[in-house]
């Protein structure tokens, strides 16, 4: 089923289209359930089938880590036929790559970090796989280029100095943006934070700290970010405020989505599978803003499922954002939802403003008397508004 009942009675068409801009990584297709307690359940699941079935599903794109499409140790010549049919088995089933990114956490070479590692060697090999890698994505067509460092952390902070981690991820990151602009890629740099795990700490754990860390960058209009829903949420934050502040900073460069019960492993649910409320304010964000970036979902089946099963999945990610853009849509024509939101930003008569300073302004603003009282009468019906917005989404108003 694919269509319901929408706004006015209208039938509401939940199917993807490429404007919508939905895509997957190989890695959550080919995920074949295995965990730190059980082994695979399901069969590989070759990329060129999986572009194949994203095409079928109405997916518009597909990422890629290096290692999910050529093995790391391939010969030039291995690596250029699987590139080769690979590209074909897109061009075929109409599917783009607009993001690549780079595995620094599988191998265990990387068991100490990659480009924060105490060996200067493996940090080396660590900035020859990433050229590597957006080699192989600007082949592609790529113009995102995601950095997550899963590995860049610790266990014990005896280990190294944390602001040492920072200055050599830094010095890594400056290196990279130089290649860049030497081959003329035009790559964007989405750098993805989270908390712990596989590390017991990460040091770049949210959004916020690569916000921080980007302006220290000697090219940081090459450089924003990439959140993503789980690794927040893991944390017990706010995940569209995260977005929000990227978005406002002008670095929301990709976002990553997925579901999270929080203060839990990462667990990759389906999109809006364990928090549609949260859900629902993340897309009425993005599509109030006009993010007009790749919508990619990083999450997997279940371990229960089988091959159908993963079908149905990537089904549900894009089908759950769908439903909920068309209730944003609905809760912005809201008549008595717009009512409440107008009458609790109205102003009072002759309220100075206070927008940016002036000389003026600021004797204004000095000189204002305020009845406190007066304004603690102001109605707030949040209460009211939040139940306006469960009567919404639960399809009863």
């Amino acid at each position: 089923m694919s269509k319901k009942n929408g706004k006015n009675g209208k039938q509401a068409n939940y199917e993807p289209k490429p404007e919508d801009k939905f895509s997957f990584g190989l890695w959550t297709l080919a995920n074949r359930g295995r965990d730190p307690f059980g082994d695979a359940v399901r069969p590989t699941f070759p990329p060129n089938d999986i572009v194949q079935v994203l095409g079928e599903i109405g997916a518009w794109g597909v990422n890629l880590h290096d290692n999910d499409l050529v093995p790391i140790d391939a010969t030039p010549k291995e690596r250029d036929k699987i590139v080769r049919e690979f590209r074909a088995a897109c061009n075929e089933s109409g599917v783009v790559v607009p993001m690549a990114t780079v595995s620094l956490f599988f191998h265990p070479v990387f068991r100490d970090g990659a480009f924060t590692a105490n060996d200067p060697e493996v940090r080396a090999y660590a900035l020859q796989k990433t050229m590597r890698a957006m080699d192989l994505g600007a082949e592609l067509g790529a113009k995102i280029f995601v950095l997550w460092g899963g590995r860049e952390g610790v266990e014990t902070d005896a280990c190294r100095r944390a602001d040492e981690a920072v200055k050599r991820l830094r010095e890594a990151v400056n290196y990279l943006c130089e290649y860049n602009i030497a081959q003329k890629y035009g790559y964007r740099f989405a750098m993805e934070a989270k908390p712990n795990e596989p590390r017991g700490d990460i040091y770049m754990a949210t959004t916020g700290h690569y916000l921080g860390f980007i302006p220290t960058l000697d090219h940081p209009e090459m450089v924003g970010v990439n959140p993503e829903f789980a690794h927040e949420t893991m944390a017990g934050l706010n995940f569209m405020h995260g977005v929000a502040q990227a978005w406002e900073a002008g670095k929301l460069f990709h976002i990553d989505l997925n579901d999270q019960y929080p203060g839990r492993y990462d667990q990759d649910l389906r999109f809006g599978s364990a928090n549609p409320k949260s859900a629902f304010w993340l897309v009425k964000f993005l599509e109030d803003v006009g993010y007009d970036g790749p919508r990619h979902f990083d999450a997997h089946a279940y371990r229960t499922e089988n091959c159908e099963g993963v079908k149905d999945f990537a089904r549900g990610c894009m089908r759950t954002y769908l439903i909920l853009k068309e209730k944003a849509e609905r809760w912005n024509e809201d008549r008595e939802i717009q009512a409440i939101l107008k009458e609790i930003s109205a102003a009072a008569p002759n309220v100075p403003k206070n927008g940016r300073y002036s000389e003026k302004g600021a004797q204004s603003l000095l000189a204002h008397g305020f009845d406190k009282d007066a304004m603690l009468r102001k109605r707030l019906p949040y209460e009211l508004l939040d139940q306006l917005t469960v009567d919404l989404l639960l399809g009863v108003r």
